[in-house]
């Protein structure tokens, strides 16, 4: 059973929310605060962390923060903050979606069911993938630069494969978007793609402000370039 983390002070939205999820066959932790989120990550594993922006004693792109120091477990961010900036920001720092209030149940429930599939997608094989001083191992679901471990969500997670599966083609938004997001391509727009792609390379370009690997190939899309004898 997929175990999620729900983060969130509002009693009447956890009561409603934690039978929605529980009814579709996770299991469930709750949290209302930000330092009783921080215990129950550090004692337990989760599949996913569901996170409010706005907590008692602090806010949700802390916690978001202190995660992906440590941890690539998908985050949702369900929150009132729906301006564009948090919006950006939260998938900056690492959310892999973000759900303004108010929502649709159904919606919100599809995006969970949505981004543990993308998690779990790439946890099957046993292969390796290995370009440019970066190496994925599918199996274990972890990823190396020049050695060092570094950390990616679910989404990142899935955009690299993808780019490192088809090395040297270039790939339109609409090929990038219809695979990672396959099921809700239609929750899921440019500007989001290109934040995830902004991110990734943070995470992977030594120079994220001049790209070499990810490349954008205007007009077109983007394109893993293999570089040969330089990084």
């Amino acid at each position: 059973m997929k175990k999620l983390l729900l983060i969130e002070d509002d009693l009447s939205l956890i009561n409603g929310l934690s039978y929605a999820i529980k009814k579709e066959g996770y299991g469930l932790d709750v949290a209302r605060t930000g330092l009783e989120a921080d215990r129950l990550f550090e004692r337990e594993k989760y599949d996913m962390v569901i996170l409010d922006v706005s907590l008692p004693d602090g806010n949700g792109f802390d916690i978001c923060r202190k995660i992906r120091k440590s941890s690539n477990v998908p985050v949702i961010f369900l929150t009132a903050a729906d301006e564009e900036t948090d919006i950006i920001m939260g998938l900056d720092i690492g959310g892999d979606d973000y759900i303004t209030k108010p929502f649709k149940l159904a919606v919100f429930l599809s995006k969970i069911n949505a981004v543990l599939r993308r998690s779990n997608n790439f946890n099957s094989s046993d292969t390796e993938l290995c370009s440019n001083g970066i190496t994925v191992k599918l199996l274990k679901g972890e990823v190396y630069k020049s050695g060092e471990k570094i950390y990616l969500t679910a989404g990142e997670y899935k955009l690299l494969c993808m780019f490192m599966e088809n090395p040297d083609i270039v790939l339109t938004s609409e090929q990038i978007l219809g695979r990672l997001w396959d099921c809700d391509e239609n929750f899921i727009d440019n500007s989001s793609l290109t934040v995830y792609i902004r991110r990734l390379r943070k995470k992977i370009e030594n120079d994220p402000s001049s790209p070499k690997i990810i490349q954008t190939i205007r007009r077109m899309g983007y394109k893993w370039n293999t570089l040969r004898g330089e990084l």
